[in-house]
């Protein structure tokens, strides 16, 4: 255990450090005394869903493209403060953590604030995306394996370790899903011996959710030897 919480540490520092090189200032935060139609203008010639408004230089939330179009032209902002949405990220998120306010929030821009809550730009969805397809996750080649166990005996550094036994490498893995009974676990790996790797997941009492070319294989043979064995004794 000791072993995948160094790695998920670093992991975690890595990623933490990256991802800040993606805060954006293309665009100053709207000010609370703007104009609707001035914002209703800047929301015209950008693609942005919300965008962040600042008073006095404090972030205080941000407002929706779709709700400026329906306020008065005449009236400032700030007279519509009510209908501002506060979500942010902090400088000190991980990207899966980001990821995850984007798409509670559905929006293409999240605005970013430091340990004392000054603003200091913003995330776009795209940049963010683009951050994911880099990683080697995704850019590394690789099999994806999908594996499922009781929650109360799952481990993630069981799963690690099962895989660098076998001399597979961890590029990636996270929880794609659970129940109040299961978890299951979607791992990229740089490939080692695929069938060993599945052979000792089930040897551990988990199940092998995706499909494989080798398993396929191993389940054909087994079927024509079943088939033959019947034959046989016909």
């Amino acid at each position: 255990m000791r072993n995948f919480d160094y790695f998920a540490v670093n992991y975690r520092q890595t990623f933490m450090q990256e991802i800040t090189d993606y805060i954006n200032n293309d665009f100053k935060a709207i000010d609370s005394m703007e104009s609707i139609e001035t914002v209703q203008d800047f929301f015209a010639r950008t693609p942005y869903s919300h965008f962040p408004v600042l008073e006095e230089n404090i972030y205080i939330g941000s407002i929706a493209a779709n709700d400026v179009e329906t306020y008065e032209t005449d009236k400032k902002l700030k007279h519509y403060r009510y209908a501002f949405e506060g979500f942010y990220a902090r400088t000190n998120m991980i990207w899966l953590d980001v990821i995850e306010i984007f798409a509670q929030n559905h929006t293409n821009v999240i605005p970013v604030l430091d340990d004392e809550n000054k603003y200091v730009g913003y995330y776009e969805i795209t940049d963010i995306i683009k951050f994911f397809y880099d990683t080697p996750f995704l850019r590394e080649q690789g099999g994806i394996l999908i594996v499922e166990k009781n929650i109360v005996d799952f481990s993630m550094s069981q799963i690690v370790q099962i895989i660098e036994s076998n001399n597979g490498k961890v590029l990636g893995l996270f929880i794609s899903e659970t129940s109040a009974e299961t978890v299951q676990v979607t791992i990229k790996m740089a490939l080692g011996g695929m069938n060993e790797i599945i052979q000792t997941f089930r040897r551990y009492s988990y199940e092998i959710i995706s499909e494989h070319q080798e398993d396929n294989y191993l389940n054909s043979l087994k079927e024509r030897s079943d088939y033959l064995d019947k034959y046989l004794n016909m």
